[in-house]
């Protein structure tokens, strides 16, 4: 309801534009996958015109356009032949089934608002995901731009089966390929923002009869399927949903990581902000719909997204556009696409993946750090051997990890009053801080937890040991500490003792009130004492002298 009370009437014609130009793009795509599933032609329509008219009305992202991907087609068609038992209807039940099923696992991650898990694909893991996306949808489209047929597997599969075949390379389809990236090209750069997508499909379709085209071996759309379903129920018994539950799961794992990662990357480059647990609910509401409309799973699909954005889609109402056209087209017009040239559809996803493609970003990791450039790696050659999903969670694990070493060793420094104030501040960079003789302060800049107690004890003691023998007070400053768990506490009091064995009195320093009150509960103050607020480190070191003057006299 946002998108349509801030609409602009300007952004009418290019979401239309884009709608007409992602329609036809998504049409031969939905009929190929649905036969990776095992599906009917139609199936694959019905999934796509289904969840389309509904996943605009959720979604946050303004360009992620919802269809069947290769991914989840072949898991479906991978997965459900044994429990169909060669029946073609119970198969098309079971597939419907696991869209509903994919539905109510979407709907549920809504409600828990787990959008925030997808904040762990780190921006390093989205510039390799998009590098390598940008190759594996070459890698699909190559064959259909030189005229054969290419084939299933990962990008080196693809790439091995492209160069092995070049020399069945079909003329009449490179030159019309390579004609459709020229206009696509000069498109963009001489008329940026205009439908050059859609001209050059018209302009396609125009020459297939004017030059005869099918009889010189160029592939074209062919018959699309005419008809929509009643939308209903699958008929299926109790027992399917155990059965179809996992494959649900991946479906919906495939299909959560994807679309978030789609629609990450389209609201950095369009700067706008993205909520991730929103895209959950687009896809829950997308998936009831196929499923209702007698389709498959569906999710975001890459290709799809660039075709939208490169078609000029402003708002998610270019998703809708789409839908509504392929109705019309399955009711009314399906044979107006029947010579639509496979590779002119090629030429506009390949000139779609050349904005992914940036050498200077891999450059700017490379420079900035050679750990982060490892991880887009990772997510690249993850991407290019396993798939989009598996690059993705290749690429967040390691990002994970490298955010636990970091946090596991986090930074520590000694303090030094600065001179001519009460202020305290870091030694160790700025040695013009004044260290007093027999007074030790420590500084955490992190929360205390038990994945990093043995970095700080290793630092505490590091430091201390530097210090000469004339210390008698070891302050613990954390004023830098939003946190403290079990193990901290007990790392504090582990530290308390070991400095009161060498004779060094120990005093914590302006310790925040949830810090406090973690302490309490641990029995901290048991032998420390009471815990006072907010006690700077010049007060607690002023305290303590007076306290060791008193007990002088």
């Amino acid at each position: 309801m946002g998108t349509l009370r801030d609409y602009q009437a300007a952004w009418l014609r290019p979401d239309l534009t884009a709608g007409l130009v992602l329609a036809a793009y998504m049409l031969p795509a939905a009929i190929g996958d649905a036969s990776l599933a095992g599906l009917p032609p139609e199936t694959g329509l019905y999934a796509c015109i289904f969840g389309g008219l509904l996943f605009w009305l959720f979604c946050s992202s303004q360009q992620t356009a919802v269809t069947v991907t290769s991914a989840i087609s072949l898991l479906t068609g991978t997965s459900l032949g044994a429990l169909a038992g060669g029946d073609p209807t119970r198969y098309s039940a079971l597939a419907t089934g696991t869209a509903l099923l994919v539905g109510v696992l979407g709907f549920a991650a809504w409600l828990a608002r787990a959008g925030s898990l997808v904040s762990f694909i780190s921006e390093t893991v989205m510039t390799g995901f998009k590098t390598g996306v940008a190759l594996h949808l070459a890698s699909t489209q190559l064959p259909k731009l030189f005229g054969f047929h290419g084939s299933h597997g990962d990008f080196w599969e693809r790439m091995g089966h492209f160069v092995s075949h070049v020399g069945e390379t079909r003329p009449a389809s490179l030159a019309l390929g390579v004609a459709a990236l020229a206009f696509l090209a000069l498109g963009k750069k001489l008329l940026p923002n205009r439908p050059v997508a859609l001209f050059v499909l018209v302009a396609g379709i125009a020459a297939v009869p004017f030059f005869a085209l099918a009889e010189r071996g160029v592939a074209l759309l062919g018959e699309v399927p005419q008809g929509l379903p009643v939308p209903g129920l699958p008929a299926l018994r109790v027992s399917d949903v155990n059965e179809l539950l996992p494959l649900a799961m991946a479906c919906f794992l495939l299909g959560a990581v994807e679309t978030s990662a789609i629609g990450r990357m389209f609201a950095r480059k369009h700067r706008y902000r993205l909520d991730s647990n929103q895209e959950f609910l687009a896809l829950s509401a997308a998936n009831f719909a196929s499923g209702l409309g007698h389709g498959f799973p569906v999710s975001g699909g890459m290709s799809q997204s660039l075709v939208n954005e490169g078609g000029g889609a402003r708002t998610p109402l270019s998703g809708l556009f789409a839908a509504g056209i392929m109705t019309l087209v399955t009711l009314f017009l399906a044979g107006l696409l029947r010579d639509l040239p496979q590779p002119v559809l090629a030429a506009i996803v390949l000139m779609a993946v050349t904005g992914l493609f940036k050498v200077s970003e891999l450059k700017r990791l490379w420079r900035f750090s050679r750990a982060e450039f490892a991880v887009a790696m990772a997510a690249i050659l993850g991407v290019l051997g396993s798939g989009l999903l598996r690059g993705v969670l290749i690429g967040a694990v390691l990002s994970i990890l490298l955010l636990l070493r970091r946090a596991s060793r986090p930074y520590t420094t000694e303090l030094g009053r600065v001179p001519g104030t009460d202020y305290y501040a870091d030694a160790v960079r700025h040695p013009e801080n004044e260290r007093a003789a027999d007074v030790f302060v420590f500084r955490l800049d992190a929360a205390l937890l038990y994945f990093n107690i043995e970095h700080v004890r290793d630092r505490f003691f590091e430091l201390l040991n530097q210090r000469d023998a004339a210390v008698r007070l070891a302050v613990f400053f954390l004023g830098s500490t939003p946190g403290v768990d079990l193990a901290g506490a007990e790392l504090l009091e582990e530290v308390r003792h070991a400095v009161r064995e060498r004779g060094i009195d120990f005093r914590l320093a302006e310790a925040r009130g949830n810090v406090r009150e973690t302490l309490r509960r641990a029995g901290f103050e048991t032998e420390y004492g009471p815990l006072e607020a907010n006690q700077p480190v010049a007060t607690v070191v002023a305290e303590w002298r007076s306290a060791r003057r008193a007990d002088a006299r």
